[in-house]
């Protein structure tokens, strides 16, 4: 199958490798693909410039993002960052239309002021806008009407995700969330394709919430088991 991955950054090439490893043609959509090449230093969380690592993972096509969108048969995995995301988006919209469209983002607002900072070991925590009452993956489904917006893969680092025997031999939970089934249904099949066996669906796309706030209290939880980033754990529902 052909699927398109936006994003180069880390969790874009976890998704990108492992897609190519179980043999599907795979596009990575971003903004520049001439000005992503031109990079020669590391990104702000450490990855090897991305022409560095495209030439490790020969079969791999960086294109433009609209390009990318509609290169895909009918799958796509959005990397963009959150703040990024819903404008980024809708400009490729009409690429978009009819396929599903894979969302782990978090509303991050890193630059903000706060009366109560939570401070972490590599600055203050980003708040989350927006928050309780809307979600990024309810906004981007709004501006992307002909989309099958699913919300997955959030609860986790990416590299998790692609890769789930690398916790407790893959004993946790992934969750998806999103208001069509048969969209459900093509992320629950390519998670199990990585290798998770219990995938709780928490219904429609509200629940996207939910994921998107769980960001910080991953947080937490790689801080207390001293990850500085991140954190390699998963989080198991017990029936």
């Amino acid at each position: 199958m052909k699927i398109t991955v936006l994003g180069t950054g880390g969790g874009g090439r976890a998704h990108a490798a492992k897609l190519a490893e179980l043999g599907h043609e795979v596009f990575v959509g971003t903004r520049d693909p001439r000005a992503t090449l031109a990079r020669t230093e590391p990104d702000m969380m450490g990855n090897v410039p991305y022409g560095q690592w495209l030439a490790d993972h020969p079969g791999i096509t960086l294109l433009p993002f609209g390009e990318a969108a509609a290169s895909a048969d009918e799958l796509v995995i959005n990397g963009i960052d959150g703040h990024n995301a819903v404008a980024a988006l809708s400009a490729i919209a009409g690429r978009l239309d009819g396929k599903t469209l894979v969302d782990y983002g978090v509303p991050f607002v890193y630059q903000h002021e706060s009366e109560h900072p939570w401070p972490t070991p590599w600055g203050v925590m980003p708040k989350l806008d927006p928050c309780d009452t809307d979600s990024l993956g309810e906004q981007i489904q709004r501006a992307l009407p002909g989309t099958k917006l699913v919300k997955s893969f959030v609860t986790q680092e990416q590299t998790t995700v692609v890769n789930p025997k690398a916790i407790g031999e893959g004993d946790h939970t992934m969750f998806v969330a999103g208001d069509h089934a048969d969209a459900k249904q093509q992320v629950t099949d390519l998670l199990k394709a990585y290798g998770w066996t219990d995938i709780l669906d928490l219904g429609p796309l509200v629940c996207a919430r939910g994921m998107e706030m769980y960001a910080h209290m991953h947080s937490a939880i790689g801080f207390g088991l001293g990850h500085r980033f991140g954190g390699h754990f998963g989080i198991k529902v017990v029936r």
